[in-house]
């Protein structure tokens, strides 16, 4: 029993003694990825403790089969690896509207909406960045992503996105 409370008092001491990491107290930048079509997101971090932030990114896309919007936002958890390198994990969740395009010319031949619609996803993130003098943040980050309540025809699969984020620090 003993062992086990120096045990304890050790890994609590040992936490206490972590470094904290610098994360700024706003980022706003691009997360370039290409799950689904959206490719570029703008992108901003708010500090919301030592530890945590909130993320919001905003994709839109306008290709040849639809035109879309959508709003993700993230309660991400943040520690520290090494000398400016951080890795951290969040979830979340968003929405997005959607507009296909079965036209030539502005004609729409389907004669319906019934694919066009609102919908609402959850999602989680895990990602490494790095922090440097200057202020500037890359990251790398993998959010899978599925859908819980959209439209019709709208498809609830499970979906997964990795994606470059740049961001500038203030």
């Amino acid at each position: 029993m003993k062992m086990f409370k120096l045990f304890m008092a050790i890994l609590c001491l040992s936490t206490l003694s972590l470094k904290a990491q610098e994360i700024s107290d706003h980022a706003l930048g691009l997360r370039l990825g290409d799950s689904d079509g959206f490719g570029a997101e703008i992108s901003y971090q708010k500090l919301l403790s030592r530890s945590n932030r909130l993320e919001l990114d905003l994709g839109f896309r306008d290709s040849r089969n639809y035109d879309a919007v959508k709003l993700a936002g993230l309660y991400q958890w943040v520690f520290p690896i090494d000398q400016g390198f951080n890795w951290y994990y969040g979830a979340g969740g968003g929405l997005g509207s959607v507009d296909f395009r079965y036209r030539y010319y502005d004609i729409d031949y389907d004669g319906d909406d019934d694919n066009d619609g609102v919908f609402i996803f959850a999602a989680g993130d895990v990602g490494i960045e790095y922090n440097f003098d200057f202020p500037l943040l890359l990251s790398l980050d993998f959010r899978p992503e599925i859908g819980i309540l959209g439209y019709n025809g709208f498809s609830d699969n499970f979906d997964f996105d990795i994606a470059l984020g740049v961001r500038y620090q203030f």
